[in-house]
């Protein structure tokens, strides 16, 4: 016997079947979209991420660039900057390898991955954990890495350095800023 297709999904048939609406998105939704793609990015949680855009808002007069300044704040979070000195090939994992306390912040050990690192500021591999399987062929993949700007890299030491600051225009990140904030101030 053969199998009839049917031109409704399964399920009770009420009323007419409802379809997608397509057309333009609503500011909302754009806005939405934005802020889920950066918060994505970064791999923050939600109530990380608001925090970030909260304090930017309150900063608005202070600062020249309020979009500059949310993408320098976020990108100076030590799992962040562990990410970006080519230590781990994930910011999940970067924050995961801070989480389990193998970095060392100025030659103290720190676990917190929002830590904000200033400029000055040296991160390097505890001595005791390079020989972990995961650093296995850390020095190889280092050999290939070019850091940013606001970062340095000594390749030799595996340790990393905050010599200035993070920049939109270098950063490019996937998401409109001014949607954010604008989600952020209704």
């Amino acid at each position: 016997m053969p199998i009839e297709k049917k031109a409704n999904p399964p399920g009770p048939q009420i009323g007419p079947q409802k379809k997608r609406r397509g057309g333009t998105a609503s500011e909302y939704k754009k806005s939405l979209q934005e802020k889920q793609i950066l918060k994505r990015f970064y791999g923050l949680s939600e109530r990380q991420f608001k925090k970030y855009v909260k304090e930017t808002l309150l900063r608005m007069g202070k600062v020249e660039d309020v979009a500059n300044e949310l993408i320098r704040r976020i990108e100076k979070r030590l799992d962040n900057a562990v990410f970006r000195l080519g230590f781990a090939l994930t910011r999940a994992h970067a924050r995961q390898l801070v989480s389990h306390g193998i970095f060392l912040v100025n030659g103290k050990p720190v676990n917190i991955p929002s830590f904000e690192l200033k400029k000055g500021d040296i991160v390097a591999i505890k001595e005791s954990k390079k020989s972990k399987p995961v650093f296995k062929d850390l020095s190889v993949s280092l050999k290939k890495k070019e850091t940013h700007s606001w970062l340095s890299l000594n390749k030799d030491k595996f340790e990393g350095k905050a010599i200035g600051e993070p920049s939109l225009q270098e950063v490019n990140p996937p998401a409109e800023i001014s949607l954010i904030f604008e989600f952020y101030s209704r």
